[in-house]
């Protein structure tokens, strides 16, 4: 690999054009990612893409000029220590703010590469189309701006807002908010038995740990193997998966855990009881909050719902360990 004060002025040349071809087929290819989900900023990244290719064409025109049609076989990736980048344009469904970071990203190193090549150069004509494409490359940010202006109007960026804010939900929020449900009430039975027929705060953690763990372990596998994605856009059961696993395991302990206070202590039993009660609360709250807020539910419903249902699996399990 060279380095990048090795290389002449047609060898700068020639990255360069092949840098403006790999930005304009990494612009187009964002723009086939999203023209499904956001056909705007689709719209705009083809947009950014003709301004690559012109930028290709015109280093294209000057190379002939100079040094005649063989373009040499040499990429950025052969020069040392100098424009890598993550390959992140080959993934699927990225998040459109990731996008449009990578974009800025590759304008502003685009000009640093730029700037140093002018620096080099000792060909004026070279150097001043190198300088001029430097400037192009430091105002593309008003210029994304002015192409969003034009291929997203207001009502197109909301449209786009919104369809982000439902994958996240789809995606995140639903599978982390079942398994904080399943996990917060399904374990309350089986804690507040064991803990009323025991009276023994060690006892009654390792039934909450247990209850906790293994219901983290199926709630992970039953949401990961509930669909792929492919159709309903709730994205990678890889993920899913983990997220509803975590948080059926953290809604049964977050009341498990007040049961590490020791019998030993005066009222331990009771302590821990309380503070595990007051947990069941405050869970049982979040989770009518999480589902008006990201759920679009009423919040006097979600209440009943969640807060009611949970306050009958303890009474149960509350039954059941005093018979």
């Amino acid at each position: 690999m060279k380095r990048f004060s090795q290389l002449s002025e047609r060898e700068i040349l020639a990255v360069a054009i092949d840098a403006e071809d790999e930005d304009r087929r990494v612009y187009l290819s964002f723009a086939e990612d999203l023209r499904e989900r956001y056909p705007g900023t689709a719209a705009m990244f083809e947009n950014m893409a003709k301004v690559e290719a012109s930028h290709r064409d015109t280093l294209v025109q000057k190379y002939h000029e100079k040094f005649g049609p063989n373009l040499l076989p040499i990429r950025r990736t052969d020069v040392r220590g100098y424009l890598k980048r993550r390959p992140v344009w080959l993934v699927r469904n990225l998040p459109i703010d990731a996008i449009r970071n990578e974009v800025e990203i590759r304008e502003a190193e685009a000009y640093g590469f730029y700037m140093h090549a002018a620096a080099r150069a000792k060909d004026p004509d070279i150097r001043r189309l190198l300088g001029d494409l430097a400037q192009v490359e430091k105002s593309h940010e008003v210029l994304a701006g002015e192409i969003e202006s034009e291929a997203l109007p207001k009502a197109q960026r909301d449209k786009e807002q919104e369809t982000e804010r439902r994958m996240f939900v789809l995606q995140y929020v639903q599978p982390g908010l079942a398994g904080l449900m399943d996990g917060s009430v399904s374990t309350l039975a089986p804690l507040f038995a064991a803990a009323f027929a025991t009276h023994n705060t060690w006892a009654t953690f390792l039934v909450g740990l247990a209850a906790s763990v293994g219901a983290g372990i199926s709630m992970a596998f039953a949401e990961a193997l509930s669909d792929d994605g492919a159709l309903t856009g709730r994205g990678s059961p890889w993920l899913r998966g983990p997220i509803c696993g975590l948080m059926t395991a953290v809604g049964g302990l977050g009341h498990t855990l007040p049961y590490l206070v020791p019998n030993s202590l005066p009222n331990g039993f009771v302590i821990a009881t309380a503070i595990s009660g007051a947990v069941v609360f405050v869970e049982l709250w979040l989770i009518a909050w999480v589902r008006a807020h990201y759920m679009d539910t009423p919040l006097l419903q979600a209440i009943f719902q969640i807060v009611l249902g949970g306050v009958i699996v303890l009474a149960a399990g509350i039954l059941i360990g005093n018979a």
